[in-house]
């Protein structure tokens, strides 16, 4: 079966996994920013902060809640940064990548609220949980069938299939990943990001 064919049985009973993707080597180049991307702040926001995690990832999920809200009043809300998010799927796989094409076939201007739903709900989900996905899709603003239709176009798919080469090609040893104008941020914590956007958005700001 198509793996993201999958989506009816998540639709119907909240559980069904969806098909492994193979994360090809590491190259060392960051892909850069396209319409494709999913971006949080203002377009013209001097500092772009690009992001990769997975929505199974428990270190992801724990900076989304200890470090996120501040980080997204201090930069995302002044016009300072521009955040965009890209997905690298990690293990169980198979939810990862259900969870990923829920947030992707989300319209638009829903698809971070996915991802707080996604990320808030995740120790539910550990904790056994089966509306995890439910809860997100019900937020996306698509009908069942708009997101299972969403999931049968081969173009969801291959949008994030490039999200994961390109994890590989800048590097991406795990998640979360961040960076700040595309250099690499080895710590994630608010100071450290901080410091790396001040750095690039340059002296008096």
């Amino acid at each position: 079966m198509h793996p993201f064919r999958r989506l009816f049985l998540i639709l119907t009973l909240a559980a069904a996994p969806l098909a492994t993707v193979a994360t090809p080597a590491l190259a060392g180049d960051l892909p850069p920013v396209t319409a494709e991307d999913r971006v949080l702040g203002r377009a013209d926001a001097p500092v772009t902060v690009v992001e990769y995690a997975s929505f199974v990832c428990p270190h992801c999920a724990a900076w989304h809640k200890d470090v996120y809200p501040a980080f997204k009043a201090r930069y995302i809300d002044t016009g300072k940064v521009k955040l965009v998010y890209r997905t690298l799927p990690t293990s169980p796989e198979d939810f990862a990548m259900t969870a990923a094409g829920i947030a992707r076939c989300s319209r638009p201007e829903r698809f971070f609220t996915v991802v707080d739903s996604l990320f808030d709900g995740q120790p539910a989900f550990y904790a056994g949980s089966r509306t995890w996905l439910r809860d997100a899709v019900a937020l996306s603003g698509r009908t069942d069938d708009e997101m299972k239709a969403c999931f049968q176009d081969p173009a969801t798919e291959a949008r994030i299939n490039a999200e994961i080469a390109g994890a590989a090609a800048a590097g991406v040893e795990g998640t979360p990943t961040f960076f700040v104008n595309g250099r690499k941020i080895a710590d994630p914590s608010l100071d450290s990001l901080g410091a790396a956007i001040d750095a690039a958005h340059g002296p008096g700001h």
